[in-house]
């Protein structure tokens, strides 16, 4: 029998949820705010809210210090790309883990988990070196395999989570139809996954977005995302607030649009198979 929710929880458990909201947002909301005042006001004490003389003079300042449209396209490449690969190789790698498992995938998923709970500082140097000897460093290719490489596991893991809800029974039954396993996943299990596959995606594709620092190690200028473009305005002269939030602004702000209109899509996958 279900339980009756009175008016009251309903009002209580709103406003409690708005509240929270509003605190995890509240830093993201002050720095759009400061992006808006001069250096000044940013550093006025005590702060100003909304009474302040509004300007955009951070944002042309920005623009002109730095190429905004060419980190902005960086970072759309880097990330796209690396998402993009992932999600190529981890479909088959979880599929595989998913529907055919041997004695050793647990102990597989157990090591790719693990390769994520180790520093990324302690194989830098490595990682640095290779990267010179094969010229990869300040390149788009090699930041996609960098950070290709460091998110697959989680890919993988998100992927054979959402498979492993999808019923046997239905494979089955496509391949007792003559079904080859191309056709199995592109026609069967993809369709019957989205919801798993596109939060895995777009998760994925925000990993890569904000990823700072293989980013600011393997790249200098010419394939320096938004993560670069941020870090240039912190200098031995000080941090000028105004203009840092300005460049943190236009650097959140494509994946704030991307993750405002993607966001029932994202709730649907993360949901996914948690109700039977």
């Amino acid at each position: 029998m279900a339980r009756k929710v009175t008016t009251r929880r309903v009002v209580v458990s709103t406003v409690a949820a708005w509240l929270f909201g509003f605190l995890v947002f509240l830093p993201i909301l002050w720095m759009i705010l400061t992006s808006f005042k001069t250096e000044l006001e940013a550093f006025a004490t005590p702060p100003s809210f909304l009474l302040f003389h509004w300007t955009t003079e951070n944002y042309a300042a920005v623009q002109e210090r730095s190429d905004y449209f060419h980190h902005a396209l960086n970072s759309l490449i880097v990330a796209g790309g690396s998402t993009l690969i992932a999600m190529l190789i981890a479909v088959p790698a979880a599929w595989s883990m998913a529907f055919a498992p041997t004695r050793r995938t647990k102990d597989i998923l157990l090591w790719m988990l693990s390769t994520k709970m180790m520093p990324p500082v302690g194989v830098l140097v490595p990682i640095y070196l290779i990267f010179r000897s094969l010229g990869l460093l300040d390149s788009r290719a090699g930041l996609v395999a960098i950070l290709c490489l460091g998110n697959l596991p989680i890919v993988i893991w998100m992927l054979f989570t959402y498979f492993k809800e999808i019923p046997r029974d239905i494979l089955e039954a496509a391949r007792m139809d003559g079904a080859t396993i191309g056709r199995e996943l592109i026609y069967v299990l993809t369709p019957m996954a989205i919801p798993g596959l596109a939060s895995t995606l777009l998760l994925n594709f925000i990993l890569a977005w904000n990823e700072a620092f293989w980013t600011l190690n393997l790249s200098t200028l010419e394939a320096a995302p938004l993560t670069v473009f941020i870090a240039s305005y912190s200098s031995p002269e000080g941090l000028f607030w105004a203009k840092l939030s300005a460049a943190s602004t236009l650097a959140i702000a494509p994946i704030l649009i991307l993750g405002w209109f993607s966001q029932r899509q994202l709730v649907r996958g993360l949901t996914f198979g948690a109700v039977k």
